[in-house]
């Protein structure tokens, strides 16, 4: 049997094929046992974070494991599997165990050296522990995995290379500057009350937050966590049920949040209207003007800009906004009609034809001369009757834009799917930081030197769980051997005890013991040489080899095999 994992993460693949392809918790329960029913696999383990989705499982061949895992994938995440198949990452054997070690030791994490994932190995194993669907192998693999990871972190620097996703999500909110002096005084909405949104509850509190307001669907999860953090440090903790969000929304200036939802929790137009209700508390509602809708940017309509020319455009039929010092729609903005159809702007011409003029005694305006203008515009239209639409300049002319107003509210998104929309992007006074913003502003981090040593450190913990891997392969072969030659011994003396009747206790004590000596040392030398060299690379046929020199029966080797699973797995049923 061999180890296999099929999986994909923000390293493979883009955040919107993670966010489609993300499990919960009942999904991931019936992957894992899926999975053990199929034929390739005997055992099997998910682990399933914000930016990764990996199945780990103990086959017998490995194209069919690929096919099956694949498979499976694509049908509990809702993927197709011709959609999934180009971000999928397969690794096996001893490069299998390397990705779960450099996984454990946040080498393969959004940001490097964060330690969270070790809690999410151990609730990886202790999952499938719960199943039943981790043998000798995934446990050895998990456990280990988790120690190699601790050692990592308490050997190395590795720390300083990176922290948890929660605390590099603040400082990108946070605009460069310390986190605790942005956080100092503000008022938090959590949204869950997991393992992650937790974790943000406690670094909120640490960094200084005044309150701090626990939304989540069971209430008394909410609750429990809001008691903590009002028994640990100087915070101001409540809970409040998810349908309080909208309300609670007006009054927090963080907003962070990490459910298991398949839906949006905070849509745009949520936080456009909660943003709006918050009226003169909000610092960008005095930049912008009280009576003013927080802007979207990259909406259908150029935003508007003042000119004393305003009132022209109100009936113009393409919707489109007046131009700086122009009295009506001018074509010297091409970057404006970049696109447009040929007929949209022959309408638009018709109308400029007949738009009035302004008689302004304001400041002076620049007004076209309409034989100028027409000729323009039909030197426009000409060229798209050729290719369809006007052309974009190669070098448009720089269009001023609205500043956008200095963050009032903001938000981070650490779930997966998102809990919030994308489009708060695009809001005026909003900042908003979720895993894709994330996966960005970590790209070009600086590595630490000490993340070559926990590479240094993952490569020995591989080839040391390797060779004893392997090593532990022979052993039911070699207790085998030994119970055989056991099994001689009895038989001989028993003979001798019919033809020699006349042997008092201590000598048949005596005559046994001797036998058994002359039979250990016989066997001593091959049983530690075979050991050794099974745990080399390839040395998997001394197993084999064993077996047919000493005629050893298949099915006592493997039940030897099945009692020392047995026991690992109660022993680790005992130990999660």
């Amino acid at each position: 049997m061999s180890l296999l994992v099929v999986g994909l993460s923000h390293r493979s693949a883009p955040v919107s094929v993670l966010e489609r392809a993300a499990l919960h918790a009942d999904a991931q329960v019936k992957l894992v046992q899926d999975t053990v029913a199929a034929d390739p696999a005997t055992e099997a383990a998910v682990l399933a974070t914000c930016n990764r989705i990996e199945l780990y499982a103990d086959v017998d061949k490995f194209h069919a494991g690929v096919a099956e895992l694949s498979t499976l994938l694509a049908q509990h995440s809702g993927v197709g599997l011709d959609e999934l198949t180009p971000y999928l990452y397969v690794h096996y054997e001893d490069r299998a165990v390397h990705h779960l070690f450099s996984v454990a030791c946040g080498l393969d994490s959004m940001v490097v050296g964060e330690g969270q994932i070790l809690g999410q190995i151990k609730d990886s194993l202790a999952r499938a522990q719960e199943l039943h669907t981790a043998g000798r192998l995934l446990n050895d693999l998990f456990q280990q995995a988790l120690r190699v990871g601790k050692r990592a972190h308490s050997e190395t620097g590795i720390d300083r290379a990176g922290q948890s996703l929660v605390t590099f999500g603040l400082e990108q909110l946070a605009l460069g500057a310390e986190v605790s002096d942005w956080a100092r005084g503000k008022k938090a909405l959590v949204i869950g009350a997991g393992s992650m949104s937790s974790l943000a509850a406690a670094t909120l509190a640490r960094v200084g937050v005044r309150e701090i307001v626990v939304a989540n669907r069971t209430a008394d999860r909410a609750e429990r966590l809001a008691q903590i953090l009002n028994d640990g440090g100087d915070v101001s903790a409540r809970a409040v049920p998810m349908d309080a969000v909208s309300d609670e929304l007006t009054r927090a200036d963080v907003v962070v949040s990490c459910t298991g939802a398949t839906g949006l929790v905070l849509t745009a137009e949520a936080v456009a209207a909660a943003v709006q209700d918050a009226g003169a508390g909000r610092g960008w509602v005095a930049q912008l003007g009280a009576d003013e809708v927080p802007p979207f940017r990259g909406s259908g309509a150029a935003p508007a800009r003042p000119t004393a020319s305003s009132a022209t455009d109100e009936n113009c039929p393409l919707d489109l906004a007046p131009m700086p010092a122009t009295a009506g729609f001018s074509v010297l903005g091409e970057a404006a009609v970049a696109g447009m159809a040929a007929s949209e702007l022959e309408q638009h011409a018709a109308w400029v034809d007949n738009a009035p003029r302004p008689q302004s005694s304001g400041p002076a305006v620049t007004v076209l001369d309409p034989a100028e203008e027409a000729d323009a515009i039909a030197a426009l239209a000409a060229t798209a009757a050729v290719i369809g639409r006007v052309p974009e300049r190669r070098r448009p002319e720089p269009v001023a834009e609205i500043p956008r107003p200095t963050p009032s509210l903001f938000l981070l998104d650490l779930a997966m799917p998102r809990d919030i929309d994308a489009a708060v992007h695009r809001l005026g006074g909003v900042r908003l930081v979720d895993i894709e913003s994330l996966a960005e502003a970590s790209a070009d981090a600086p590595m630490a030197a000490d993340v070559d040593q926990v590479r240094r450190i993952v490569a020995d913990e591989v080839a040391a769980f390797g060779a004893a891997l392997r090593a532990a392969h022979i052993t039911p072969t070699v207790v085998a051997l030994r119970s055989m030659a056991a099994e001689v011994v009895a038989g001989e003396i028993a003979r001798l005890d019919g033809r020699l009747p006349g042997l008092d206790d201590k000598q048949r004590g005596e005559i046994t013991q001797t036998v058994r000596r002359v039979v250990d040392k016989l066997l001593h030398a091959p049983t530690v040489r075979v050991k050794q060299l099974a745990a080399e690379p390839g040395g998997a046929g001394y197993a084999d080899a064993l077996r047919t020199l000493f005629d050893l029966d298949p099915e006592t080797v493997a039940a030897v095999s099945r009692a020392e699973d047995s026991t690992t797995d109660e022993k680790d049923r005992g130990s999660s």
